[in-house]
């Protein structure tokens, strides 16, 4: 039986930066991929948090060598208005910049970047069983022949993503708190690259759907629409690339900007996309990224929580394997879930119209939307920010006293 320190299930940002920060300080790694790289995900708007990320598991120069479209804030588009945030304006201080990056080549270079520095990266490797101990956990999977093979090792993280690995094996999941949603998108061709390109945008097509168009630096861009399930009935018999076609052209914001539509990848939907856990780890394993909790596409949280999570999970298995006590649910699962429940908040807020409105009032106060700035930003565990540390009730109570004020008769 092969032996290792540590296996790591999946090989997306999560699992890399995981990877890497433990093949750092001295422990064996391996990584088991389901797929083979390059491949397909959803998620391709980054946070600035993220750079923190990358720089504490030492991959930031690797992704600054892959030439990624810069990001520097979000615009929000309703009704002819617009709502620009840049993330240099923002309450907490932090990066106030980051990247629009195609997340097949960004999860390659970071897999194969933490390959060549000695962790034992597989691909094809698709996990059937685990059996979970108190000193040592046995993984067995199959390889790309198809071959059955068994790897001890001491710990395993979980950063599978979508895949659920271990929340699955286990029957941690449970529904999520968050409506049902359906997303249908694609990449395009996009050849005029604008300075407001810089941004993300979040477009309101209609009261149920909102729709992103994230410009890529190398001539393409990810659009992509988004509501409950009931929105998309009128789309039920067309295929996906006619069903977006027809969403593009609904859109008068987006239509204008894309022209033409060419396709340079197919489009796809899924939906139900909104999961949770019930527990973050257990004996010899820990769940990363989106094997924990995954909110929505909104605001482009799911990257930001798989590196963040990722990063803290190494670092705490590190101390633990050097023979330190860890209180995970203290040092890993408060803290993860912290900066959760207030994205959960903002997600709530967007599909209830408290946080449109607070975007599109003029009667919004710029310290408030600089400290909200900062949680779009992902800097979402900064307790002396009021919109963090009051996330659960402040856009409701600010909702409401712009409704007051547009309520009260001028003298």
């Amino acid at each position: 039986m092969r032996k290792c320190d540590v296996v790591v299930i999946g090989a997306g940002p999560s699992g890399s930066l995981a990877a890497s920060v433990l093949q750092q300080k001295g422990w064996e790694v391996t990584m088991l991929e389901k797929q083979r790289f390059p491949r397909f995900v959803i998620g391709e708007s980054l946070l600035p948090r993220c750079m923190e990320s990358l720089e504490e598991a030492g991959l930031m120069n690797v992704v600054e060598k892959l030439g990624f479209q810069k990001k520097v804030g979000a615009r929000f588009y309703k009704d002819g208005e617009i709502c620009d945030f840049d993330f240099s304006q923002q309450f907490t201080e932090g990066w106030s910049w980051t990247w629009q990056a195609p997340r097949s080549e960004l999860d390659m270079a970071l897999a194969e970047e933490v390959a060549s520095r000695g962790v034992n990266l597989e691909y094809e490797a698709t996990v059937t069983h685990i059996d979970f101990g108190a000193e040592k956990q046995a993984v067995y999977y199959t390889d790309d022949a198809g071959k059955e093979e068994v790897i001890e090792c001491k710990f395993v993280i979980d950063g599978s993503g979508y895949g659920r690995v271990v929340p699955r094996m286990l029957g941690l999941d449970k529904p999520s708190d968050l409506a049902p949603r359906m997303a249908v998108f694609g990449h395009v061709k996009y050849d005029a690259i604008h300075e407001y390109d810089k941004r993300i945008d979040i477009v309101t097509v209609t009261d149920k759907i909102w729709a992103w168009l994230i410009p890529f630096s190398d001539g393409r861009a990810s659009v992509g629409f988004v509501g409950v399930i009931e929105a998309f009935d009128h789309l039920k018999d067309l295929s996906d690339k006619e069903s977006l076609l027809k969403l593009i052209a609904s859109s008068a914001y987006i239509a204008p900007k894309l022209g033409d539509v060419e396709f340079t990848m197919e489009a796809k939907k899924i939906s139900a996309y909104s999961s949770a856990v019930s527990r973050f780890h257990g004996e010899g394993f820990v769940l990363t990224g989106n094997s924990t909790e995954f909110l929505d596409p909104i605001f482009s949280s799911g990257v930001t929580f798989a590196m963040e999570s990722g990063v803290l999970a190494a670092k705490l298995l590190d101390r633990q394997l050097g023979g330190e006590a860890v209180d995970w649910d203290t040092e890993y699962v408060a803290y993860i879930q912290r900066g959760v429940d207030t994205f959960r908040s903002y997600v709530k807020g967007w599909y209830d119209g408290s946080l449109p409105k607070i975007f599109f009032s003029p009667s919004s106060l710029q310290q408030f939307k600089d400290q909200i700035c900062s949680v779009l930003a992902g800097y979402v565990w900064d307790e002396s920010n009021p919109f963090v540390k009051k996330h659960s009730r402040i856009l409701t109570t600010l909702s409401k006293v712009l409704d007051i004020q547009m309520d009260k008769p001028e003298e």
